[in-house]
């Protein structure tokens, strides 16, 4: 009211005077200054709109499709062929209900796709990962139920049994439960690892079906028979064992095929064939572990190393028993060198014959005597302070990668001591683990790999690390294997050939599977040996049918590898080129991919585990020819559309169409008295 009121007043105080115009042009302008005036006062006191908007969600049944190739290669064609037709007309049935109908499959998850366009081809089953996915996509969402179509086989992630889903599941049973007559290798038992000359096993565990008597098992390398064995199939039994006694031959990566010779009346041979992947290397790798003083990570790291069997460990702490011969390939020593010079007798072995060193820094470093080493890392201590630090790996690293297990697992490691102060990079040195402090990932070193292409050496900035073993020994049944891979990998690639090379192009895994995403890693080098980036490197891979593929990449300083993609299984050999400073470098290896014939393994359908998925969420088991009545029970159940509605405050100053409207009623006045001769 006051707003109107000095509308009024204000109107009435400049249209009251005579005016050379008419009345009711008087009245008119009057009105217009009245409406403005009275509006302005009103826009002072910071009105605001208040809205109400109302969204209708309809309910949503997610098809989940485990489009495994099991349930491809042992649900009959008809029944099958059945599913997917029902599985199309339950969507046009639910959708013409109200409902959303979205089809997930197993393979691709995060994916929608149409019903028609399921292809069964996924190389693995984790139907807890397919029902978490949709858990997390679903989340805050009108989800009436899941209707999973399954076989209940599952060869990957924990089983879903063991975990609780929030929405009622509708399991659909495919397969055939019944028992075949077949014959499966379920498992190869072997050393990945192997000393040329020497006789290594290779455990074949023969799973068998309908069958008696005996079976013939083969080992062959290349087509080559290897050794033959007739294995007797024992009655009342369904699996036997049978070891194989192989020498192994040069150095180098080998694959041997174990296959079960196809008898009649066997369901399928997918399962009657397996590979063995074995690295063939000269001889074991000595270690030498060192330490100033007794010390919790000595034994940590002396667990670690033993657990290799391509290591010799001599251990040695000086003062106490005589200097080892230099007949060792690498060396790790801890708190050395030591203040008080505590060592200088073995680090001066070290250094002379230039063999590869991994330095350990704790309480008892001697840090200006290790700056001197030429490690590539430079430690600038402020007094005797340290930071409570926790490992995180550098993105930027690429020598070797990181797991997401074990990525999980430094994330649970107790806090470590490390120095406090500057920390200087240099001579192409590169950090593997960086300094997280608390919550606060930093860019400090914690794990680098330096030193020249003649002696490389590489630097752990703590003495707390037997920490990080402990804990995850507890954690995980006494198998600290993050822990472990660390040091076994750290070793690894101190042990590798002295780099003399200007082209290196390496695997950033020992081996790989079928469904991972094949990368190399790749460094380029000028003639001092120092690292340059942007040259162009051709890469040729070549299978083992001698079919060649060529890649073109450059290398640059973050370290990005060459993404190869997903590759069939077997050993490829390949060859890079790369000109630097006007001349030609080239460089080869070999990889390993691994097949996984996870799928074939096993033929027979596990209902019973999807039974009590649908039990447990208040549904039943379904069968292919019954889809027509879940359709009819998911109606039954009466699922609603959830109606939101969402408040939504703004102040009225912030329209810009008042502004505009404004200005057209003051234009307007100002017009009409400047044209009736006002001012």
């Amino acid at each position: 009211m006051v707003c109107l009121l000095v509308g009024a007043g204000y109107a009435a105080l400049l249209y009251s005077a005579q005016a050379p115009w008419g009345r009711p042009l008087n009245y008119a302008l009057a009105f217009i200054r009245f409406a403005v005036v009275s509006f302005l006062c009103f826009l002072l006191l910071s009105p605001f709109l208040k809205t109400t908007t109302s969204t209708t969600e309809k309910p949503t049944v997610v098809l989940a499709v485990d489009d495994s190739q099991s349930v491809g290669l042992f649900t009959p064609g008809a029944v099958l062929s059945q599913t997917t037709s029902g599985l199309q007309q339950l969507t046009r049935t639910l959708t013409e209900r109200g409902f959303q109908v979205e089809t997930r499959p197993l393979s691709q998850p995060t994916r929608l796709i149409p019903p028609d366009s399921l292809r069964f081809t996924a190389a693995t089953s984790n139907l807890d990962g397919l029902l978490s996915t949709v858990s997390e996509a679903y989340e805050g969402r009108n989800l009436a139920g899941v209707v999973l179509v399954s076989d209940g086989i599952v060869n990957q992630g924990r089983s879903p049994v063991y975990s609780e889903y929030r929405f009622p599941i509708y399991a659909v049973g495919v397969g055939d439960t019944l028992p075949k007559k077949d014959l499966s290798l379920p498992t190869l038992t072997y050393n990945r690892v192997a000393f040329s000359g020497n006789r290594f096993p290779l455990e074949v565990e023969v799973g068998y079906e309908g069958f008696g008597g005996a079976a013939t098992v083969q080992v062959r390398e290349n087509g080559r028979v290897l050794q033959t064995r007739r294995v007797a199939l024992p009655a009342g039994r369904r699996r036997t064992k049978t070891t194989f006694l192989l020498t192994a031959p040069a150095p180098g990566k080998r694959r041997y095929e174990v296959l079960i010779e196809r008898q009649p009346g066997e369901f399928t041979p997918l399962n009657n064939q397996k590979t063995a992947y074995v690295d063939v290397v000269k001889g074991k790798l000595r270690v030498l572990l060192a330490g100033a003083a007794p010390h919790p990570d000595l034994k940590a790291l002396r667990a670690a190393i033993l657990r290799n069997d391509n290591f010799d460990l001599t251990t040695y702490l000086p003062g106490i028993g005589a200097l080892p011969a230099p007949t060792y390939d690498v060396a790790i020593l801890h708190q050395l060198p030591a203040q008080g010079g505590l060592g200088a007798e073995l680090l001066a072995q070290v250094r002379s014959r230039r063999v590869p060193a991994l330095f350990v820094l704790g309480a008892q470093s001697d840090l200006a005597a290790y700056n001197r080493l030429g490690t590539g890392l430079t430690v600038q201590p402020r007094g005797g302070q340290t930071d409570e630090v926790t490992p995180v790996p550098n993105p930027a690293f690429a020598r070797f990668t990181f797991e997401e297990d074990a990525l999980r697992r430094f994330a649970e490691y107790p806090p470590a001591p490390v120095p406090f102060g500057q920390f200087s990079l240099s001579g192409g040195a590169e950090a593997a683990l960086l300094q997280q402090v608390g919550r606060l990932k930093t860019q400090r070193p914690l794990l680098v790999f330096g030193g020249t292409p003649q002696q490389k050496q590489a630097t752990l900035l703590t003495d707390g690390s037997w920490q990080w073993r402990l804990q995850e020994a507890v954690e995980h049944d006494a198998q600290p294997e993050a822990y472990d891979r660390l040091i076994i990998r750290t070793l690894q690639l101190l042990t590798q050939n002295a780099n003399k090379k200007r082209l290196d192009v390496y695997p950033t895994q020992d081996n790989f599977t079928t469904q991972d995403d094949v990368t190399l890693g790749a460094e380029t080098y000028n003639a001092v040996f120092e690292r340059v980036y942007g040259q162009p490197v051709t890469l040729t891979l070549t299978d083992e049918q001698k079919q060649t593929r060529t890649f073109r990449f450059v290398p640059t300083e973050d370290g990005a590898p060459l993404h190869l993609g997903p590759l069939a299984g077997g050993l490829y050999r390949y060859q890079a080129r790369a000109t630097l400073g006007g001349q030609p470098q080239q460089d080869q290896g070999e990889l390993l991919v691994q097949e996984q014939q996870l799928e074939a393994l096993d033929a027979r359908a596990d209902h019973n585990l999807l039974y009590q998925l649908a039990r447990r969420s208040g549904s039943r088991l379904y069968y292919p020819q019954q889809l027509a009545q879940l359709g009819q029970d998911i109606l039954k159940a009466n699922y609603k559309p959830v109606i939101y509605e969402q408040e939504d405050l703004k102040e009225l100053i912030n329209l810009k169409w008042l502004f505009f409207l404004l200005l057209a009623l003051v234009t307007a006045e100002w017009a009409a008295r400047k044209y009736s001769g006002g001012i």
